[in-house]
């Protein structure tokens, strides 16, 4: 997959069919658009998948906010690679294109994109004031050639499948319904870092710790179930989310891993944790003692758990 980004000059000479927006999280409604532009691609050769969206979620412009996501640039590289898609263009969110009139943005993608095949939701929205949407993009279509296909909203739980809808389900801890809408396990990426040992030297009980990225968002903290990747291997575990506020001292913010009947060292190694089930809210203890009592109850709460999944 060829990644462009940094510029708004962007330029691809091949034909495309082409997919646009925040795409955040990748959910079962993004998945309805992967899957037409599959499609089309299995019938026409020639035809290359790009997908053109933003470096940051817009409304970090528009209302001056750092805004939480459920997947990271880097994450949503990775999801799109592994849907086939040939193209990705990571579009610098400026002052230039948020004014932009939706008129002359149609024609900068079409043109520039060589675009046959267009790809929308019915809630894509586009150009200064938000003007610009699919019913624009469908009033373009013969003047820059190119065909439209709009993709429906699915539901769940009475309600539309969004990238919203799924923060909103994290931000509560309901990871099942979270995952439900994603279509996959919500994760959290990152490089394992050398902590102070607590876990093994006090405790014993071994655990990898990752520092998720600042605009990552994370479920509330507390301890859950979670099977964490590396290099093609799958391993059980449960995993804390929080600040280690029996510790003393300040910590950052963490994502602190212990992995069933695994010894491995995976210090500077690349893991994915996925979240599986929330297990209880993070708290305070008294005593390191009472921390081990309640970490070796976790531990068995999520054995009981596969367990009965495997059941």
């Amino acid at each position: 997959m060829e990644y462009i980004r940094q510029s708004i000059t962007f330029e691809i000479k091949e034909p495309t069919i082409l997919s646009l927006g925040k795409f955040d999280g990748l959910h079962r409604g993004h998945e309805l658009l992967m899957k037409y532009i599959a499609e089309k691609k299995r019938e026409q050769k020639d035809l290359k998948a790009a997908i053109f969206t933003f470096d940051i979620p817009p409304r970090e412009q528009l209302e001056h906010v750092q805004a939480k996501v459920i997947t990271t640039n880097q994450e949503k590289m990775r999801l799109f690679e592994q849907a086939g898609i040939d193209y990705l263009i990571e579009c610098p969110f400026t002052e230039e294109i948020m004014c932009m009139e939706p008129e002359a943005f149609i024609e900068q993608i079409a043109v520039n994109l060589n675009v046959k095949y267009l790809v929308v939701g019915t809630d894509f929205r586009f150009g200064h004031k938000r003007r610009g949407d699919y019913r624009m993009l469908s009033e373009y279509a013969e003047q820059y050639g190119y065909e439209m296909k709009v993709v429906e909203k699915i539901q769940e739980a009475g309600r539309d499948i969004s990238s919203t809808f799924v923060r909103e389900e994290i931000a509560a801890g309901n990871i099942e319904l979270a995952n439900e809408l994603l279509g996959y396990e919500f994760f959290v990426e990152g490089e394992i870092l050398h902590g102070k040992k607590l876990g093994k030297a006090v405790l014993g009980i071994p655990t990898i710790n990752l520092i998720p990225p600042k605009d990552k968002l994370l479920p509330p903290f507390g301890v859950y179930v979670t099977v964490t990747e590396h290099k093609g291997n799958s391993y059980r575990g449960i995993t804390n989310v929080g600040c280690k506020p029996t510790i003393a001292g300040e910590h950052p913010v963490g994502v602190e891993t212990h992995l069933f009947d695994v010894s491995k060292d995976l210090y500077g190694e690349e893991v994915k944790v996925c979240f599986l089930s929330r297990v209880r809210r993070e708290r305070r203890f008294d005593t390191l003692d009472a921390l081990k009592m309640q970490m070796e109850q976790d531990i068995q709460y999520g054995r009981d758990y596969f367990d009965r999944d495997t059941n």
